[in-house]
């Protein structure tokens, strides 16, 4: 399960004034950005420009690390362990498991559960029992600190990887660019999913056209 909101894209209009630095070709460039929207209009000049450095190659397309993207996206944590591999040019603020991991009690809407089977969705909710029933120790009773702490690793260390964690990431489109390709054919759907919102960003499928 992969969830992804609140996604917005900024700099547009930086981003193209710098692309047109090098050969100080401002006069030529026909695109219309609108202030405080995401609504753009990239001209058919600074398209072709766009495209020309995109296939050039990482190092000429330096405009695309100027487009900044920002998201909100819920997954579980086997699919993090891999989204950060990713530390350049990202940022991620997350819901934090080691601080608020005994807000709430447990329930089955926490974790990705939807490509198990019966016997693993059996599991699973054995699992949860059992972190609820160590969460309300922890809770409920008046324990020394050395069996709370006990408490409260047994928890995070029982925790499955398909507990759902949201994260707000800022990135640049270079980055996801190279993810696009990097992940559109991924194992996992969580990635395919990701990479289909990527494809869908504003002008991105002409830039990942320009890279073929």
């Amino acid at each position: 399960m992969i969830r992804i909101e609140e996604v917005q894209t900024s700099n547009w209009e930086g981003a193209f004034r710098g692309m047109r630095n090098p050969m100080n070709s401002w006069e030529k460039s026909d695109s219309e950005f609108f202030a405080g929207s995401d609504s753009i209009f990239i001209g058919e000049n600074d398209l072709k420009l766009a495209c020309s450095l995109i296939k050039a190659g990482s190092s000429h397309r330096k405009f695309m690390r100027q487009i900044f993207v920002s998201v909100d996206i819920t997954a579980p944590l086997y699919t993090w362990k891999e989204f950060d591999t990713y530390k350049v040019a990202t940022t991620s603020n997350s819901c934090s498991t080691m601080h608020k991991i005994m807000a709430k009690e447990f329930d089955l809407s926490d974790f990705s559960t939807d490509k198990m089977n019966a016997f693993a969705k059996e599991s699973i909710q054995k699992t949860i029992k059992d972190l609820n029933s160590m969460r309300g120790d922890y809770m409920n009773y008046e324990l020394p600190s050395m069996l709370k702490k006990n408490l409260w690793y047994s928890i995070i260390q029982l925790l499955p990887s398909s507990y759902n964690q949201k994260r707000t990431i800022t990135l640049d489109y270079e980055t996801l660019l190279s993810m696009y390709f990097q992940r559109k054919d991924h194992k996992l759907d969580e990635w395919r999913e990701l990479c289909e919102v990527i494809k869908n960003l504003p002008y991105m499928d002409k830039f990942i056209k320009a890279c073929n």
